[in-house]
């Protein structure tokens, strides 16, 4: 999508972020929350992020499309060098291309913070997230079988790596 624009995301864009996620969360296994995030909630994550997980927002025709953000993958020193990226596109805005532009732009952002690994986990149901990360380069490292439980079922996680 030639339209799109991302930024750093403010704490005025929580409440769309939120919309945003909140659907996936009470509406399908994308994500493995289980309650809607509030309001209070999403801005203390925003608050409490450092420089070097930044949360971006993708926009459109004058709205919030989308976001993703860079995560800890894990707390110990040795693993500082990766970082675990998250993406989330409006329900509407499927199959434009604002998913690749997002993950194409945290990846920029993620060299930049020198960064060596992302890393990206979904349930194995997600099968066009699956191929959208494969088609950018991701490779699959692990398959984790029923290790989330949603919706009265047992999910299996796989997650996808790429050495940027």
């Amino acid at each position: 999508m030639n339209d799109c624009s991302i930024r750093l995301a403010t704490p005025n864009d929580a409440g769309t972020i939120n919309d945003i996620q909140n659907v996936y969360i009470v509406s399908s296994t994308a994500t493995f929350h289980t309650q809607p995030l509030t309001l209070d909630e999403r801005l203390a994550w925003l608050k409490n992020r450092s420089p070097a997980h930044p949360v971006t927002v993708a926009e459109a025709e004058g709205a919030i499309v989308g976001w993703g953000a860079l995560e800890v993958f894990r707390s110990r020193p040795a693993y500082r060098h990766t970082a675990e990226f998250s993406v989330y596109v409006h329900h509407d805005w499927h199959r434009r291309g604002i998913g690749r532009a997002i993950l194409t732009d945290l990846e920029t952002r993620a060299r930049a913070l020198h960064y060596h690994a992302l890393v990206g986990g979904c349930c194995s149901e997600s099968s066009p997230v699956i191929a959208l990360l494969e088609s950018l380069g991701y490779a699959r490292v692990a398959h984790f079988r029923e290790v989330g439980r949603k919706f009265d079922r047992w999910l299996d996680v796989v997650f996808l790596e790429r050495i940027l």
